[in-house]
């Protein structure tokens, strides 16, 4: 007898719940170790007397590292499956963040945050792929939804435990080794959650995957239409999906880079803003940093109820709105500073969900990972690049200059995303990643 159901009309069980939360957990690092290096600038310049360009290169040396491993891994996830790649990954970031706690002189700080940015970037194409293929279509928003705000939470919380240690002798070292403990949770919970089902089929495993299937969801749930497929790395630059790559990267690109400069260097800019100093300023970095969890909750819920595009095209000009006033207005009183940064934070919820979504939802199950990563990797070029020469640029000519940056390259986004971007919303992931006539012309 045939099954009712497939993935796609299940609905949301504990198990499935627990798969997004600790595939989750590498958002979480991210934004932990990225903002927590920032706090730790606050004493690593003087104990290991960094220089302007000691500070660029580590703030920009995880970036490059995500930049790398978000392209090998999402590969090597296609090729060799998610939950492999999904055990090692949290293992090597512990031990990188442990080892950090040694670290003697700025150059062994800078490879060590080259490693963990590129175990870092392994995660983001393993651990949303998992969520994409396990999740029924209604609730892929809210899923990407979570990985996003994890990303928030770990910033949030880098802010206050830097908070907490800013005074501490060495507290730095204990600030970037701190990022190995959440890792022993992620480990715990990661142990249990089983290969893709949908990447068992593309790799012609049928029974596996049915089996699979019939654990996680029951007898009377049967996989989509998922046959085997051959999968190759330029697959995803062929007609219609390179378009969609190359979107999504800029996208995303302009997307984080005013985001990534803030919690590298969130401290340092909000002093030039002349909002306190040392703890204040980290107190007011962790105050912004909740605007972003805040904006992303109705963020999960709107993207199924308004729609993607509608969303990401009004988020993005409200964010470019944020950054302008600080532009153009550097001295302004703290109180519409704080307004103006709420502002973008706030509505960085959507777009914040869909540098996740969309890429996951936009390209089919045998380069679903690759895509990720290959998108995720472009807009790191321009992040790696501009938290290099943030520092340098703020210093050169100052504080409302760089907000004018930040605001132009969001406009960048508004206006692409007015051209390119696609409305996904309640497509099955066979349909979302289907090329349109209109992409279909282009071949």
């Amino acid at each position: 007898m045939r099954a009712q159901r497939t993935i796609d009309d299940v609905e949301m069980s504990p198990f499935l719940r627990k798969i997004v939360l600790f595939s989750s957990g590498g958002s979480f690092l991210d934004g932990y170790a990225l903002s927590i290096i920032g706090v730790a600038l606050v004493q690593l310049g003087p104990a290991l007397g960094l220089t302007a360009t000691d500070q660029a290169m580590i703030g920009a040396a995880s970036l490059a590292g995500i930049f790398v491993g978000s392209i090998l891994a999402g590969r090597l996830t296609d090729g060799l499956g998610r939950r492999t790649m999904f055990i090692l990954d949290v293992t090597a970031i512990g031990a990188t963040s442990l080892a950090s706690v040694f670290v003697a002189s700025p150059w062994q700080l800078i490879v060590l945050r080259l490693l963990l940015g590129f175990f870092v970037g392994a995660d983001y194409p393993i651990a949303t792929s998992l969520i994409t293929e396990f999740v029924p279509r209604r609730a892929r928003a809210t899923g990407m939804g979570v990985v996003s705000i994890a990303w928030y939470v770990g910033a949030t919380a880098a802010a206050f435990v830097g908070f907490a240690l800013v005074d501490v002798a060495s507290g730095w070292r204990w600030m970037l080794g701190s990022a190995a403990l959440p890792c022993v949770f992620l480990l715990v919970g990661r142990r249990d959650i089983p290969e893709s089902p949908r990447w068992l089929a593309r790799r012609g495993r049928i029974e596996a995957a049915r089996a699979t299937v019939h654990r996680v969801y029951g007898e009377d749930v049967e996989l989509d239409d998922e046959q085997p497929v051959t999968t190759r790395f330029a697959a995803v630059f062929r007609a219609g999906y390179a378009r969609r790559v190359v979107y999504l990267g800029v996208l995303i690109l302009c997307q984080v880079v005013p985001m990534y400069a803030m919690y590298t260097f969130g401290p340092q800019i909000l002093e030039a803003f002349g909002l306190g100093s040392d703890r204040m300023s980290i107190l007011g970095e962790a105050l912004i940093s909740v605007f972003f969890i805040v904006g992303s909750i109705p963020a999960m819920f709107w993207l199924n109820s308004l729609g993607r595009r509608p969303l990401l095209i009004g988020s993005l000009a409200l964010m470019a709105v944020g950054l302008l006033i600080p532009g153009v207005a550097p001295a302004a009183p703290a109180v519409v500073v704080v307004v103006a940064f709420g502002i973008y934070a706030f509505f960085s919820g959507g777009p914040g969900i869909l540098q996740w979504l969309y890429p996951n939802e936009l390209f089919p199950t045998e380069v679903r990972a690759t895509a990720v990563g290959v998108a995720i990797a472009i807009s790191r070029i321009g992040v790696v690049v501009s938290t290099y020469g943030l520092p340098l640029f703020l210093a050169a000519f100052g504080v409302g200059p760089t907000m004018l940056v930040g605001a132009a390259l969001l406009v960048v986004a508004l206006v692409w995303s007015i051209v390119d971007a696609p409305e996904t919303r309640h497509l099955t992931l066979t349909e979302a990643s289907a090329l349109t006539p209109r992409e279909q012309g282009r071949q």
